[in-house]
């Protein structure tokens, strides 16, 4: 079974009057240990086809199952409980907590998910030190730099040992040069078994993938390999 699949998959808003159909009939499988980007110009659908992959949503009609759970009509709490043990999200403005050290945030996930104190302190060191932050663990986001800020955000995805991690324009706020390090740390996560879904509007970023999914107007029109 696909690690993600997606089978006739809508979403439609109702605004006034007027109905947006930001998906529509979307098929897609994503295997376990995939590298697959997901490119489109702004108001393709790619965000809102990210939202429904990250159990952040549900389609308005189809079939969508996630690390095998039947979600085509989940409660919110059945999609938290797929998003806090399945899924690790990586996001163009970090969405760290500027109070709380490197350590603090990258343990909230296991405060979510019930982990004991010790255990989940323990287990945020070990990933901080695995991206490179072990010299900065008790500092807090204004004291790091962007590329700093994104292996916290990164090392936050990972402390739960998720199957997939989602990164939404994980460069977008950093130069080219930190940029291309973090894209190397999503190759060297994709050797070591875990399943990336990368969404991005720029094709050069998108070429880093082993797969491409276009997507215009709500629809998927196109898969290549780059």
């Amino acid at each position: 079974m696909s690690l993600i699949h997606l089978e006739n998959v809508s979403k439609i808003y109702q605004v006034g009057d007027q109905e947006i159909r930001a998906l529509d009939q979307i098929n897609l499988r994503i295997e376990v240990g995939e590298f697959v980007a997901i490119i489109g110009p702004s108001g393709s659908g790619k965000s809102t086809l990210m939202h429904l992959l990250g159990c952040l949503d549900t389609p308005s009609a189809g079939r969508m199952v996630i690390c095998g759970n039947e979600l085509s009509r989940a409660t919110p709490d059945q999609l938290a409980q797929v998003r806090n043990q399945e899924i690790g999200f990586v996001f163009q403005a970090f969405n760290l907590l500027s109070k709380l050290d490197v350590v603090s945030n990258i343990e909230l996930p296991l405060i979510y998910g019930g982990v004991p104190a010790a255990q989940r302190r323990e287990r945020a060191r070990k990933v901080a030190c695995d991206v490179g932050l072990g010299d900065r663990l008790s500092n807090r986001p204004p004291q790091l730099s962007g590329g700093q800020c994104q292996r916290v955000a990164i090392a936050r995805a990972l402390v739960n040992n998720p199957q997939i991690i989602f990164a939404d324009e994980p460069t977008g706020n950093l130069d080219s040069a930190t940029g291309l390090a973090i894209l190397g740390m999503f190759d060297e996560l994709n050797a070591s078994g875990k399943t990336i879904v990368l969404v991005t509007h720029d094709p050069s970023i998108a070429a880093r993938s082993r797969r491409v999914i276009e997507i215009r107007d709500g629809r998927i029109v196109r898969e290549y390999q780059p």
